[in-house]
């Protein structure tokens, strides 16, 4: 791969990021400058993704990563160190939600439904930010971007006024809630770095997360949702860590 870019534009990692939100703010985020990496399992996928925002003038480059497999994550960090040198942006964006699709679970503890939502929600999420911390340190402005959701809120979830308080869906409520809780852990180790740390709730995005139907009820085109998960990609120096945020503002944990 043959790639050109200036020394001081920023280099960022979106995984899922060949369809759906994460594509939209791999978009964002070259038309804001940056050289996007497009982690995604598939190499076609992911190379007529980022071959669709070169067609643009942007700056996209396929890159093979399966979350749930940690040798995968190790060499996608290999290729970017060899590539780049640094990391300057990881948005982890995949996410799955099969609960939406299999109405045969034993609900609402389907073991192997947890194992599958956690392995990639939020292992995957481990492991891929454990293999790119180094290259991360090397930034000058380092930024984690963990896409999370307001039904991975425990304070949401009690709340009989809010639009999710009826969706029983503990796999994924779960691997989000404990997604949160690692932003946290996160921020605060990372506290004397320049490194920030945030989760983000994008709403309820027109993606294949939860199948067809989802993408027929949710309100939100990916490119709407897109703006909020790019912003605190692109936080300045003076920019919070340790937040759970949205469109309107805060998102109680």
């Amino acid at each position: 791969m043959t790639t050109s870019y200036a020394d001081n534009a920023r280099i960022a990692l979106v995984t899922g990021g060949n369809k759906g939100l994460g594509l939209a703010v791999a978009r964002r985020l070259g038309e804001a400058g940056a050289t996007v990496l497009i982690g995604g399992r598939d190499a076609t996928r992911t190379e007529d993704a980022s071959a669709s925002l070169r067609d643009v003038g942007l700056k996209a480059w396929p890159l093979t990563l399966d979350v749930t497999v940690d040798a995968s994550a190790v060499a996608a960090a290999e290729q970017i160190e060899r590539e780049y040198g640094r990391l300057d942006i990881l948005v982890n964006n995949a996410g799955i939600l099969p609960e939406a699709t299999t109405p045969d679970l034993d609900r609402p503890l389907d073991l192997a439904m947890f194992r599958m939502t956690f392995d990639t929600n939020l292992f995957g999420v481990v492991s891929v930010t454990q293999a790119m911390l180094p290259l991360l340190r090397r930034s000058g402005a380092g930024r984690i971007v963990n896409v999370s959701t307001t039904m991975g809120s425990l304070t949401d979830q009690l709340d009989p006024r809010s639009p999710y308080f009826g969706l029983v869906l503990p796999a994924y409520q779960g691997s989000k809630a404990a997604l949160n809780a690692l932003t946290i852990a996160l921020s605060k180790s990372l506290a004397d770095t320049s490194i920030l740390v945030n989760s983000v709730c994008p709403g309820w995005v027109q993606t294949d997360l939860g199948g067809p139907d989802n993408r027929a009820a949710a309100p939100t085109p990916a490119e709407e949702a897109a703006p909020i998960v790019a912003d605190l990609a692109l936080l300045g120096a003076d920019g919070a860590s340790g937040t759970f945020v949205d469109g309107a503002g805060p998102v109680a944990w």
